[in-house]
């Protein structure tokens, strides 16, 4: 189906568990859809509320798989941040602290030990030495000046169009085709999740207003590939509350009753009454789904913007159709009297992954198996884009995990940065 990672689960499981309590991860332990694990995670899960049991219900009789979602929301007072309040405007912000975001939980830590942050800036390129070694970047300030920050390591985070588009531009006589490219492979690859909403609409009211956003259960039933299906790999499905008015009302949700006495009745139908299955899916490695330099675009300081190619593979379709008619089995079967489908969100290409991908073989892949530049040994890339398949779950604790490990071989072998013979 696709290459394999060069490392194992149990390579990363140690910094999982430092990832969950970096971040205060509220779950229950035991999933048997994941490997066995003997410590906990940091907190109690969150309440799975009425809509959640009773989709989990259904998942039962159905003999299917369920579990309380995990989620980087509080569930009680934690390292100094306040509980969930369950207000259900997680994508809006959060009053109290309780989401998780480096914001709150890394970069006020990193600051007291005297970690510089400069906001409204731009990088232009990273730049490198005759050794091949890279030296630091070229950035410009919010008034427009430019700096050059010198480095003995550089660290790219930049997700997987922004860190191409820097190899990219970072081109020179000794890497013509971009920094740390002698594979080719930078940019190539790109990998986001396919993803459909399933909704159901019930007549009970499940206060599905209240609630972390966030999910309330996941499902990995249809996860693995079963080629009977007419396709490889599978989806993640994640069952989250409906959120508040302003949610219900929106375009995404309302369709074309968004005014008028249409919209009212779409509002005192749905406020409350649904529950949503968002499905997951993995997309495959592709070389043709990729990122480079535009020849015709630039931003406000004159540098080539990215340029993105990427098509909906014909395998991700079948897999979301398989996984929709599943979908909406599970919620008839909880008892909606409704199920209002998204067959494939235009706006969901939140999870950026592949374009910078990890490997043993420098010829095939750009990063070793410490996210460091096969080219060059100074450079380290700790984002999606290192990804060597996207799976079909939510990719933030594996880049964290993939990035505390990162550091660490950077301080294991920081006295060893030269160019490999």
């Amino acid at each position: 189906i696709a290459d394999d990672w060069p490392l194992t689960y149990d390579d990363l499981r140690p910094y999982y568990r430092r990832t969950d309590r970096d971040f205060g991860v509220s779950a229950l332990g035991g999933d048997p859809a994941y490997p066995p694990d003997d410590v906990d995670p940091p907190l109690r899960p969150l309440p799975i509320g009425a809509a959640g049991l009773k989709v989990a219900r259904a998942h039962t009789r159905l003999g299917w798989h369920w579990w309380p979602e995990f989620n980087a929301i509080l569930s009680a007072p934690y390292d100094g941040r306040q509980p969930c309040v369950l207000r259900s405007t997680c994508q809006s912000g959060c009053n109290e602290g309780a989401k998780a975001s480096t914001d709150i939980t890394h970069w006020p830590k990193a600051i007291a030990k005297g970690a510089q942050l400069v906001t409204g800036a731009r990088v232009r390129r990273i730049e490198t030495n005759v050794a091949g070694l890279a030296t630091g970047a070229t950035w410009i300030d919010r008034h427009g000046a430019e700096h050059f920050e010198p480095a003995k390591v550089v660290v790219l985070a930049a997700n997987a169009i922004g860190t191409v588009r820097l190899l990219l531009l970072s081109a020179d006589s000794r890497h013509p085709n971009g920094l740390a490219n002698s594979s080719g492979l930078v940019g190539r690859r790109l990998m986001m999740h396919p993803f459909a909403n399933v909704a159901g609409v019930f007549e009970d009211e499940l206060m599905s207003w209240q609630g972390q956003f966030g999910d309330l259960i996941e499902s990995l039933e249809f996860y693995e590939t079963d080629e009977r299906r007419g396709f490889v790999r599978g989806a993640r499905w994640g069952l989250a509350p409906t959120g508040g008015p302003i949610n219900t009302a929106l375009p995404s949700r309302a369709g074309t009753q968004v005014w008028g006495p249409d919209h009212h009745l779409h509002v005192r139908s749905h406020l409350g009454h649904g529950a949503n299955w968002g499905l997951f899916g993995e997309d495959l490695p592709d070389n043709a789904n990729r990122v480079g330099l535009s020849s015709t675009v630039a931003d406000s300081s004159g540098i080539p913007a990215p340029e993105i190619h990427y098509s909906i593979s014909d395998n991700s379709r079948r897999m979301l159709d398989f996984h929709i008619e599943r979908a909406t089995e599970s919620l008839l079967e909880a008892g909606a009297r409704t199920v209002e489908v998204d067959r494939l969100m235009r706006y969901s290409g939140w999870h950026l992954l592949g374009t910078a991908r990890m490997g043993d073989d420098p010829e095939a892949s750009v990063l070793d198996r410490w996210n460091r530049a096969h080219d060059v040994p100074n450079l380290y890339v700790v984002d999606g884009s290192c990804f060597v398949t996207s799976s079909g779950v939510n990719p933030t604790s594996t880049i964290v995990a993939l990035a505390l490990r990162a550091a660490d071989h950077m301080v294991a072998t920081r006295f060893n940065q030269q160019v490999p013979a």
